[in-house]
């Protein structure tokens, strides 16, 4: 099922993202629709977490596993080339998101009822609807140019 198309988050994005998600090492971060696997390189990279990218496009999967192969990350960072709606998700620690709103809604339930109390879920530019963000974090790329600007949705299950 096609629910959102691949736009690269921005890396300083991506580090203020995990950041926010307050990762630790050893954590599992899940990231649904991960594209290149930028998002869950950096978590196993520079947080020491493991993680797992979930993606539909096939180029996108060859992509991310030959940087995470390049990187020698092999054993940290595992890329699933799948439906992120045939995942499972009950491991995950933190769970984050560059969907639409509308494809935000459509993964709530699944989020609802597979994530542990406590897991986190972080959302780039986009929010869930009906769920109360812990934090808002509106966040210049570029802070001298001031833009762009990117609004992280931090929620915690």
């Amino acid at each position: 099922m096609f629910i959102a198309p691949f736009v690269a988050t921005p890396l300083p994005v991506v580090r203020r993202m995990l950041t926010l998600a307050e990762v630790s090492p050893g954590e599992i971060v899940y990231d649904l629709g991960c594209g290149d696997g930028r998002v869950v390189i950096m978590a196993a990279e520079k947080f020491e977490a493991r993680a797992v990218g979930v993606e539909m496009r096939e180029d996108l999967v060859k992509q991310a596993l030959g940087k995470i192969s390049e990187m020698g990350l092999d054993g940290k960072v595992k890329i699933v080339h799948s439906d992120m709606f045939k995942i499972d998700l009950t491991q995950a620690d933190v769970v984050t998101l560059y969907l639409t709103t509308s494809a935000n809604d459509k993964v709530k339930p699944k989020l609802e009822s597979e994530l542990r109390p406590g897991a986190r879920v972080i959302s780039h530019d986009y929010e869930i609807l009906g769920w109360k963000p812990l934090k808002i974090d509106n966040f210049c790329e570029n802070p001298r140019l001031g833009y762009p600007s990117h609004t992280i949705y931090v929620y915690r299950r």
